[in-house]
């Protein structure tokens, strides 16, 4: 299934909407007060005492439990570190009850069978699902910049999008497979960490090296400006399961990674991450496959 709908977001909610934000971590705050500033009337609960305090001064309603939190509103958001903790807050009794009829959003992090399992238990217990994924950072709540991406029910995501677009920025209906949105979710933060990983990994080789980490920044980011480019075109030849080498073949990327760990282990600096990928080259070029690109290791990834 395929993007459904994009829609950049310029006016705020309207002031009679509601909204009860559970879990009041970084982004969690960021929510709530991009709610309360659109004007949305905004009930919020977090389980340690007393986070809620700067928001219940900017107008919002305090809750004492998760249940009196829930029946605040029709449209209920939940934001906590993974689904163990919002299972942990939703699957009880009493809150599964007051649910019953409302319609759930779970901004939670975690896995598309995770998101799967929850749409099937709220399902079971007439509650109204939706599951969705924030791509960046909490200062971006609010803002232009925010991105947002939403599955689930059409018609009931187009039914509270007036008060999602309080959030800012853009929003993504991803389509009505539920765990679409954590899919993108996990798919995106596997090019964000171990590009991370990557960036740390070479800071420590140039330091080693006697080069700052303020001297390698602007290199840095010519690196990253090629990819978006690099990106568009390896897609494509995913899509169409053509991996052409013809400008860097993959025993050209092998050779470089090996200079990375010689490089590295010289010094001392774990190189496992590289070892680990100049492993997948390896087992490409092993296979017969030395005159293809380097995205040709996705294909073999994804081999059962």
């Amino acid at each position: 299934m395929s993007v459904q709908s994009s829609h950049q977001s310029e006016h705020p909610a309207p002031a009679r909407s509601s909204v009860t934000v559970l879990g009041l971590g970084p982004m969690g705050r960021a929510l709530a007060g991009a709610f309360l500033a659109a004007g949305v009337r905004t009930t919020v609960w977090n389980r340690t005492p007393g986070r809620d305090r700067e928001l219940v001064a900017q107008g919002a309603a305090g809750a004492s439990t998760v249940q009196e939190a829930v029946t605040a509103s029709e449209l209920v958001v939940v934001c906590v570190v993974n689904y163990d903790a919002s299972d942990s807050l939703l699957r009880n009794d009493e809150v599964t009850t007051a649910l019953k009829g409302r319609t759930l959003l779970n901004l939670t992090a975690d896995t598309p069978d995770r998101s799967r399992d929850s749409a099937q238990w709220a399902a079971e217990h007439g509650i109204r699902y939706l599951d969705g994924a924030i791509m960046t950072p909490t200062t971006t709540i609010g803002t232009p910049h925010a991105v947002l991406l939403h599955a689930g029910p059409a018609d009931l995501y187009a039914e509270h999008k007036p008060v999602l677009d309080a959030l800012g920025g853009t929003h993504t209906h991803l389509g009505e497979d539920i765990g679409r949105a954590a899919a993108y979710d996990i798919a995106l933060l596997d090019i964000f960490w171990t590009a991370m990983a990557g960036y740390a990994h070479a800071l420590a080789v140039a330091k080693a090296e006697g080069i700052g980490a303020g001297e390698l920044v602007p290199f840095a980011k010519g690196i990253a400006d090629i990819l978006p480019p690099i990106f568009e075109g390896t897609a494509a030849e995913v899509d169409r399961g053509t991996y052409s080498g013809e400008d860097n073949p993959i025993t050209s990327a092998a050779s470089s990674m090996a200079h990375i760990i010689h490089a590295s282990e010289s010094h001392g600096i774990d190189a496992g991450v590289m070892r680990a990928a100049e492993g997948l080259a390896r087992r490409v070029i092993g296979l017969g496959h030395g005159k293809d690109g380097f995205v040709r290791i996705a294909e073999v990834l994804g081999r059962r």
